[in-house]
């Protein structure tokens, strides 16, 4: 192979670092997005008004796709054998480092989404109902108006 220099194996762990930096980075996000949204569907049966509080689990959980697939361009670019030497020792940090990102990213989607389907069903469950105080308020107008009404 003219112009290559390095290990001829190197860049396959390289781009597996890659891959899997990727790969399990997404499994996580669609993990923790599938579990945190069915919380946030519920949600918007029971407690509508209360949506927008319930989806920050989903958007945490979207972005862990994006830091994985940060890292495998990081990966990727730095392969390059023709410019630079590319050794087994660089095939391996780089598998290393997107196992790393890879399988961090997919068990902070777990933990995002087990605790993100718990959350928002306690939210629904802790918070008192928004319309009791309108209510109250309401029932406390209308009394008074009709006592002033019956003064005259």
């Amino acid at each position: 192979m003219a112009g290559f220099s390095g290990d001829e194996t190197a860049p396959f762990f390289g781009f597996l670092g890659a891959a899997a930096a990727l790969v399990f980075s997404c499994m996580g996000a669609a993990y923790g997005t599938a579990k945190s949204g069915v919380g946030v569907a519920s949600m918007g049966v029971m407690r509508p008004e209360l949506v927008m509080k319930s989806i920050v689990p989903v958007v945490m959980a979207g972005v862990l796709g994006i830091y994985g697939l940060i890292i495998a361009v990081i990966i990727s670019t730095g392969i390059n054998p023709k410019a630079k030497s590319y050794y087994l020792f660089d095939g391996y940090a780089h598998l290393s480092s997107g196992l790393a990102c890879g399988l961090a990213g997919l068990s902070a989607g777990m933990a995002i989404g087990i605790v993100g389907d718990a959350g928002v069903s306690w939210l629904q469950l802790a918070t008192p109902p928004v319309w009791l105080p309108n209510r109250v308020v309401h029932e406390y107008i209308c009394k008074y108006i009709r006592e002033s009404f019956d003064a005259d």
